[in-house]
């Protein structure tokens, strides 16, 4: 394809290749080819592309590409803004996948854990009283017993799902522990480890959370205030105003990385528990919506993610390319 476009820009008098296609979970190989083979490449947000109703009834690739073909040229030709995607450099790339990893490890876990819990309540079984909470050693090894036919309660086929549904719990488990001491180790390298020091000063921040929070947004210093980090986030709520209704607000929006809202509410409940300035304003704004206790929370998080951004600029930002940060230091 490289070979075709530039022999088409010969026969054209030496034109310029600008090249543009949506971005997918596939990661940005291909934009890394056109670019290091002298292409100009924009990489666009597939949610920020307007399409019409009829558009999206009649979708097919052919459409999608001369839709993207007229956004190109209304960008070379008139000026327009490209709904364009920020591209991470390769090392927070694969910064993320080892990050990543860890998250969808946990993901299955906790799907295998309710899977147990499900299978005992299909058969039924209760657990005894004395295992104490959650999934404490003694839960565990009752839980082994009943795949054994030691404890009763569970027929032979039950018996061997569950034990197959041990052993995976198991394994992932142990894969976990691994991928945990490698974030571990990263996080203690001279790309992260002053941001991650000055962002675990935050209570309830550990070196997970800190680490999701760096590598999914990478280059810190894209956002140029708060508005834009809670807007990536998905942190802000939707608008829908129309007429004389000009205030109108609906649930945040959920757009950015998922891993990161996910570990900042992990993160704020330990600092409602923690920490007394965060407990007042969580009960302040409970105060105010006793109904939406969910509304107090993404407040919290809103504001815990700001901080933790501000405490990542003081160190340096760890996703800044090369060339950007010699040119900051010489300035």
């Amino acid at each position: 394809m490289i070979g075709h476009l530039k022999k088409m820009a010969a026969e054209a008098g030496g034109a310029k290749i600008v090249f543009a296609y949506e971005a997918s979970g596939l990661g940005f190989g291909l934009y890394d080819e056109l670019t290091d083979a002298g292409i100009t490449c924009h990489v666009l947000a597939p949610t920020k592309l307007e399409r019409s109703p009829k558009h999206r009834r009649n979708k097919t690739d052919e459409r999608d590409a001369e839709h993207l073909l007229q956004v190109l040229r209304n960008h070379v030709l008139a000026g327009s803004k490209l709904p364009a995607v920020w591209i991470p450099d390769r090392q927070t790339r694969d910064d993320r996948e080892l990050v990543r990893a860890q998250r969808d490890a946990t993901e299955k876990l906790t799907a295998i854990k309710t899977q147990i819990r499900c299978l005992l309540k299909r058969n039924p079984v209760c657990k005894e009283a004395d295992l104490g909470a959650g999934w404490s050693n003694g839960y565990r090894r009752w839980l082994w017993r009943l795949s054994k036919g030691e404890a009763a309660g569970l027929g032979s086929g039950a018996q061997v799902a569950l034990g197959s549904l041990l052993r995976q719990m198991n394994a992932i488990e142990g894969e976990i522990s691994e991928l945990d001491e490698e974030i571990a180790a990263l996080s203690r390298s001279g790309r992260y480890a002053a941001a991650v020091r000055e962002v675990k000063k935050l209570k309830g921040v550990g070196i997970l959370t800190a680490m999701v929070f760096l590598t999914e947004l990478g280059d810190l210093t894209r956002f140029s205030n708060r508005r834009k980090l809670a807007a990536f986030l998905g942190l802000v709520p939707c608008a829908n105003e129309s007429g004389e209704c000009n205030d109108r607000k609906g649930h945040i929006t959920r757009q950015g990385p998922g891993r990161v809202r996910s570990v900042l509410c992990q993160a704020v409940w330990s600092r409602i528990r923690n920490d007394p300035n965060a407990q007042a304003i969580y009960k302040a704004l409970v105060g105010r919506n006793p109904k939406h206790k969910k509304i107090a929370v993404v407040a919290i998080m809103r504001r815990l993610a700001i901080l933790m951004w501000h405490a990542g600029m003081r160190a340096g930002s760890p996703g800044r390319h090369a060339h950007e940060v010699s040119t900051a230091t010489a300035a």
